[in-house]
């Protein structure tokens, strides 16, 4: 079910660049996978908090009103990521955030074991757990993905997970299929064989469609990145259990115990993410009575999941006389199309036509979409499908029927469907 149209409205009115990009003028986003649209108030906050001179840890009441911003932020955070307890921290970006969790993971954990994950994972958790279980004399396993559904499985996990599992990554929502994976599940997998376990979790791309629960999955840290839920670039947010906080990590000298920030950090940044937080809370507010804010988060979270749903089944299936990418002659959909843990996300490819020139075409058309090629970032996902490339097309909740349409129509004169 989509929201109404009124909601929806002023769901949109909420972001920057709805409907026009700054350099060539009016389009349609669908390449939010590759970085969402930002709230209007994660501008003004940052253009505020950037021409504040001064620091945190001073004794003035500038610095003092920057400390307590801060403290909300990573309570704003913890809220969302529905975490009570554990350490919020930003860093350079997510990827950034994950090498550094997976470094101070292997190092305590090691040596003389096993460091888990699967093939369906980003490069980002990869290849930090690749070269933090080699420097630290853990074995690096990888468990083989789903080619057909695009994902990976508790019971895959339970079969691969043995007593000496030091460290586990886990992908939350995959880039390129667009699937979610069962986290609390793939966890409890992990548990109930290796219950010490240091548990890692990519959350980049699932963190805009909400839903996240760190109570529930019993994971040792949750990586973001802000500029893809709806916040800018430049920073990642990172939660981190108490016992992963615990372990000997790159910190100055002499600091206070368990801090993971390296230097000053951007007020701003974290200002940022309050906003986003909020966001969650207002649309929570417009589709939930409860006034609790953490029910408004969870309830935002499945009002973007059901209205997302709705825009990728049209897509799939069709709107009234358009016809649905599965009707359409030569279409191949990664992970299959009827898969219920897609999240506003549909990859796809034509026979006998390479995926750039469909971008291309779909780009003279004012609809923004890209082409996931067979490289270091997808190649774990084309590969295996015999694919060099395909197109994707992200969602976002802002996003219309009507944009979904658009899309339709210059699909059926591209692959000539009836």
């Amino acid at each position: 079910m989509t929201f109404p149209d009124t909601l929806l409205t002023e769901i949109r009115s909420r972001f920057s660049h709805v409907e026009t990009c700054p350099f060539t003028g009016p389009r349609i986003f669908f390449e939010n996978a590759g970085g969402a649209l930002t709230l209007n108030s994660v501008v003004e906050t940052s253009a505020k908090f950037a021409a504040i001179p001064d620091n945190q840890g001073r004794d003035n009441p500038a610095a003092h009103a920057l400390v307590a911003l801060i403290a909300k932020a990573k309570d704003d955070a913890k809220r969302f990521f529905n975490a009570p307890g554990g350490s919020i921290f930003v860093g350079e970006s997510g990827t950034e955030l994950l090498f550094r969790l997976l470094q101070d993971a292997c190092l305590g954990a090691g040596p003389d074991g096993v460091v888990l994950g699967s093939t369906v994972e980003h490069p980002a958790s990869r290849s930090a757990a690749r070269r933090w279980s080699e420097v630290a004399g853990l074995r690096h396993v990888l468990i083989a993905h789903d080619d057909a559904s695009g994902r990976v499985t508790p019971e895959a996990y339970a079969a691969h997970v043995t007593p000496d599992t030091k460290v586990a990554t886990i992908l939350h929502t995959s880039p390129v299929t667009g699937m979610s994976m069962d986290l609390p599940g793939i966890s409890r997998a992990i548990r109930a064989v290796a219950p010490e376990a240091f548990i890692i979790v990519d959350g980049i791309q699932h963190a805009c469609h909400g839903g996240i629960d760190l109570t529930e999955a019993d994971v040792d840290g949750y990586v973001i990145s802000p500029y893809k839920v709806f916040s800018r670039h430049g920073y990642g947010i990172a939660w981190t259990s108490d016992r992963l906080t615990a372990l000997a990590h790159d910190s100055l000298d002499g600091g206070p115990d368990g801090n993971w920030e390296l230097g000053t950090r951007d007020t701003g940044a974290y200002a940022t993410f309050s906003d986003v937080v909020a966001y969650f809370e207002w649309l929570g507010a417009q589709v939930s009575p409860s006034e609790d804010p953490r029910a408004r988060i969870e309830a935002a979270g499945r009002a973007i999941h059901a209205h997302e749903k709705a825009l990728t089944d049209a897509m799939l299936y069709g709107d009234g006389n358009l016809p649905g990418l599965t009707e359409m002659p030569g279409v191949g959909i990664v992970g299959g199309a009827d898969n219920p843990a897609r999240e506003g996300l549909v990859s796809f490819w034509i026979d006998g036509m390479a995926s750039p020139e469909i971008v291309s075409a779909l780009n003279a058309q004012n609809i923004r979409t890209h082409t996931r090629k067979a490289d270091h970032y997808s190649g774990n996902i084309l590969k295996p499908l015999g694919k060099d490339d395909c197109v994707r097309v992200s969602l976002a909740h802002y996003n219309s029927a009507a944009e979904v349409r658009s899309f339709l129509a210059v699909m059926k004169d591209l692959t000539g469907a009836e």
